[in-house]
């Protein structure tokens, strides 16, 4: 019986298993986690995007579908907010131009002017251009128009050639271009060249502004009326019959505080609405960076309201356009 080797006796594996494990060499090895989660019930199907039927490709995020991205879910949105893939938003990138609300038709209207059968007061803003104060040459004027909500109502851009804007500089002839939020041109005003070489009572050397709505259909002028201390103009329907009367301050260069142009009937009893010229401290002396605001009855024609803010701008451009400064010879 030499040739037989005693064996130990047969264990239970879970024992066996025990011995051959070896101790965590980890001094403060955590237990074991035993998981108790339990699936509930499965959510409601989101559709797919629109443009991929079985879904969106592999690497794509879809705002639709909760994700750990940092994108604000939709709103309440007819189409909720997508992004193209790899584009997502920066926190410091500037804030989308907000536009004023479609108005309904109204009866009578021209069309684009809807928005001012609305509105009692307008801002005109215009853009501040550093590259005139630097290389001396004047630009197109461009402006924005917004409601009290700070909401844009009116791109206003000037059209004229370069070498009439330098030439002419305050006393060019120009044509703005209204267009409202599809881009659409809605309303156009034209100033010809006046020469006021020649006596500044004479007629011919008076500024006029022609003010179109629709393009091509006039809608009223606004003439300038000789006056010894202050400005005076008188809104004329297409008829060029005087309709209104614009009463501006004793001095239109106020420094230091707002210059307004009181817009009156023609008896000067009633008083209508004004055109107000803020001050904006340093910005108005030295810079061409201009701020309107317009006043006007809420039940106004509109196509009177359409004058007045033509007003306006004939207003700045002879009062308060401001040339960058010309090198000296």
């Amino acid at each position: 019986m030499s040739g037989v080797v005693p064996t130990a006796p047969e264990q239970p594996s879970g024992e066996m298993e025990n011995q051959i494990k070896s101790p965590d060499p980890r001094p403060d090895a955590p237990p074991e986690y035993n998981s108790h989660f339990v699936p509930g019930p499965p959510g409601p199907a989101v559709p797919p995007p629109v443009g991929y039927p079985g879904g969106l490709p592999m690497g794509y995020y879809s705002p639709q579908q909760p994700s750990t991205f940092p994108l604000g879910q939709p709103t309440g949105a007819t189409h909720p907010i997508q992004y193209q893939p790899g584009k997502y938003p920066v926190p410091n990138q500037p804030v989308p131009i907000t536009w004023m609300p479609g108005p309904p038709p109204v009866p009578n209207c021209p069309l684009g002017l809807e928005y001012l059968a609305q509105l009692d007061n307008i801002h005109v803003l215009q853009h501040f251009e550093p590259m005139e104060m630097i290389t001396r040459f004047e630009t197109n004027n461009r402006y924005d128009i917004q409601n009290n909500s700070d909401q844009m109502v009116y791109i206003v851009t000037e059209d004229t050639g370069d070498f009439t804007r330098n030439a002419y500089r305050t006393l060019r002839p120009f044509v703005l271009r209204v267009t409202d939020c599809m881009g659409r041109e809605i309303m156009t005003m034209q100033r010809p060249f006046r020469c006021t070489c020649c006596c500044f009572c004479c007629p011919s050397a008076r500024q006029e502004l022609e003010v179109q709505c629709p393009p091509g259909v006039t809608l009223g002028f606004v003439a300038e009326h000789w006056n010894l201390c202050r400005a005076v103009y008188s809104i004329q329907n297409e008829k060029k019959e005087n309709v209104m009367r614009v009463r501006g301050p004793c001095s239109t260069y106020g420094c230091g505080s707002d210059s307004v142009f009181e817009v009156k009937s023609l008896d000067g009893v009633s008083n209508i609405g004004s055109i107000v010229r803020k001050w904006n401290g340093l910005l108005s002396a030295m810079a061409d960076a201009d701020h309107f605001d317009i006043h006007f009855p809420l039940d106004l024609d509109v196509k009177m309201k359409a004058m007045i803010f033509g007003a306006c701008f004939l207003i700045d451009f002879m009062y308060f356009e401001r040339s960058p400064p010309q090198r000296s010879r």
